[in-house]
């Protein structure tokens, strides 16, 4: 089975898990499972017509799945998906 690893904001969500198993043969799949199994990081990915939030990035390996298939992207035993949130900064101070 694919692994999906849960970054630490998120893992309130997914019962303090850092990583979970779950079925899928596409990364759509296995994130579907995965909400499907932890149901409260749902929102926190998709948004309310159920497509995937921009600042969540999917990462297979080290490959952005935007870059590859999307959620069409392939995946099989062994693989691993990272979800990585998007940092936005804020306001660049003045240098003194």
């Amino acid at each position: 089975m694919p692994k999906v690893r849960i970054p630490t904001p998120l893992r309130q969500y997914a019962s303090g898990e850092s990583e979970v198993e779950v079925g899928g043969g596409t990364a759509g799949e296995a994130l579907g499972n995965l909400v499907e199994t932890h149901p409260d990081l749902k929102q926190h990915l998709y948004t309310g017509d159920s497509k995937l939030r921009s600042f969540v990035n999917v990462y297979k390996g080290d490959e952005d799945i935007r870059y590859l298939d999307g959620q069409d992207t392939d995946v099989a035993d062994g693989d691993e998906l990272s979800i990585i949130p998007s940092i936005a900064g804020g306001s660049v101070g003045r240098c003194r």
